[in-house]
């Protein structure tokens, strides 16, 4: 998961997406990158950290421009702590291109072949989106033949980019002394939101990953980026958009509202924040349904994602509600993190447990999600030790038993922690006195309550339904083979056909 921007102005924007940055730095915190357009000349400055860490005032004068794209890295691909891996990506052919992605290109490796067999275009990273930028870029010079570039050469080239790419993406790009370029693939899995301010001079233009970027930075929310569609918004500030896919339809990630975008974000449409409560909501009808028998006496939420969920869940059953759980917010996310003895340590690092609101109480404990399960038996057994009676544990999304290739890092299927395992199973892992899995098809109505639209979702790490149609048992397999070490990142292209290839 990444978070993305990019901004048209008649002012310099280097503040502007360096504030933008710092609102979506929930989406990733591993890299943070900014790259600003002055006439047909780029600026850029990058590297690994928080957005605050990576940037110093220095760096920050010499972002000239009133253009810019700008991005948060969470890993899903590549290496994690290689900054070469930090974007925005640049190419200096055909016209001088920098781009910024969110999401996970499922065929990548053929991309790759592709590029070097075949467009003569050279990868430097293991990232999937230098792929991207390396695809859109031999596109455009597909398109231009030799003419100057028009707002119809990068449309067809952004046609050409959904017809050769799978999986998740939503791209914000630079094209040298021309503008911002915007898009979003075929399924919408990748939120991406388009703004507005009007000026005195005519109109400033603002694309993001959530709406939450566009509110703080006072540009009105105009549309969501719809599926399939390019976004073209020239230095001069005119706006062109046009789907560029044969076959577009909208299946938004449902984990984006479970856990990833912040609450006050609206997506495609939908607020987070109203959908959460309708998960507690409807968690609190399964809990009458199914474990009346259960004496809970206090509801407690896991901080932060978690907390409308547990209010509502709440309200619902006439429990009291009560805050067990104090959150050092200079912690980063535990699933994020790399092996289980370092995410086990970060726990305790980022949990304090009240014992006041734990002794001698039999406990409902309310999460968004459990993934390895790991965080979740700790907390748990910090709630123990602070002297609760029982220890019952909700979450407000089903069972995640299967891994999500769409740009959000979750584990292998051996890693996950309801992967061939039951509830009582699982139960017994995380030493609750119950589990509580929200079921999907309650999920899914969650959401359709805020925003009846929505018709379809991907909920591929629930069901196992992977909406892009390409995903097979030898893709996850590969998938689980790089993680554990087995093959290469990225596979080696032979050298001979380089050669032969140079001398066509």
């Amino acid at each position: 998961m990444c978070g993305i921007l990019g901004i048209v102005s008649d002012q310099p924007v280097n503040q502007l997406l360096y504030d933008g940055l710092q609102l979506l730095q929930h989406r990733g915190q591993d890299a943070a990158g900014i790259c600003t357009a002055e006439g047909a000349m780029f600026h850029m400055h990058k590297g690994t950290g928080l957005v605050r860490d990576v940037f110093r005032t220095r760096d920050m004068r010499n972002l000239i421009g009133n253009a810019g794209i700008a991005h948060v890295r969470y890993p899903t691909a590549g290496t994690a702590a290689s900054p070469a891996e930090s974007q925005p990506f640049y190419v200096n052919s055909p016209f001088g291109i920098v781009l910024g992605h969110n999401g996970n290109l499922t065929n990548a490796e053929q991309l790759l072949d592709e590029l070097f067999r075949e467009d003569l275009r050279h990868v430097n990273t293991g990232s999937d989106s230098e792929v991207l930028l390396n695809v859109l870029a031999h596109e455009l010079a597909e398109a231009v033949q030799g003419h100057r570039l028009e707002v119809e050469d990068v449309f067809t080239a952004v046609a050409g980019v959904h017809r050769r790419c799978r999986g998740a993406y939503a791209v914000v790009a630079m094209i040298a002394g021309f503008g911002l370029l915007a898009f979003r693939d075929p399924y919408g899995i990748r939120p991406l939101i388009v703004g507005r301010m009007p000026t005195e001079t005519g109109v400033d233009w603002c694309v993001a990953s959530e709406s939450v970027a566009l509110d703080a930075l006072g540009f009105k929310p105009l549309r969501d980026v719809a599926p399939g569609e390019a976004v073209v918004i020239t230095l001069d500030g005119e706006f062109h958009s046009r789907v560029c896919a044969e076959h577009a339809s909208l299946n938004p990630c449902i984990f984006e509202f479970v856990y990833f975008a912040r609450p006050d974000s609206v997506l495609d449409g939908t607020s987070v924040y109203e959908t959460r409560l309708r998960m507690g909501e409807r968690l609190a009808d399964k809990i009458q349904r199914e474990f009346r028998h259960l004496d809970i006496d206090v509801v407690i939420p896991i901080p932060d994602s978690s907390r409308p969920s547990a209010l509502q869940l709440a309200m619902r059953l006439g429990l009291p509600y009560r805050e067990g759980f104090v959150k050092n917010r200079y912690i980063g996310r535990t699933f994020i993190m790399p092996g289980q003895a370092v995410r086990k340590k970060s726990v305790r690092q980022k949990l304090n447990a009240m014992a006041l609101e734990f002794r001698g109480k039999n406990v409902l404990l309310v999460d968004d999600s459990i993934v390895r399960g790991t965080t979740s038996r700790e907390i748990i057994q910090m709630a123990r030790d602070s002297g609760a009676h029982k220890v019952f544990f909700a979450s407000a999304s089903p069972p995640v038993r299967y891994p999500n290739v769409y740009g959000i890092d979750m584990p292998t299927r051996a890693e996950l922690l309801a992967n061939g395992r039951t509830d009582e199973d699982i139960r017994r892992e995380i030493g609750a006195d119950a589990v509580i899995y929200q079921d999907l098809p309650d999920l899914i109505r969650a959401v359709r309550e805020v925003n009846p639209r929505l018709t379809s979702f991907d909920a591929s790490c629930f069901d196992g339904r992977y909406i892009t149609g390409d995903v097979t048992e030898e893709y996850l397999q590969r998938l689980e083979a790089i993680r554990s070490g087995a093959v290469p990142l990225r596979p080696a292209l032979p050298t001979r056909q380089l050669h032969l290839n140079l001398t066509h």
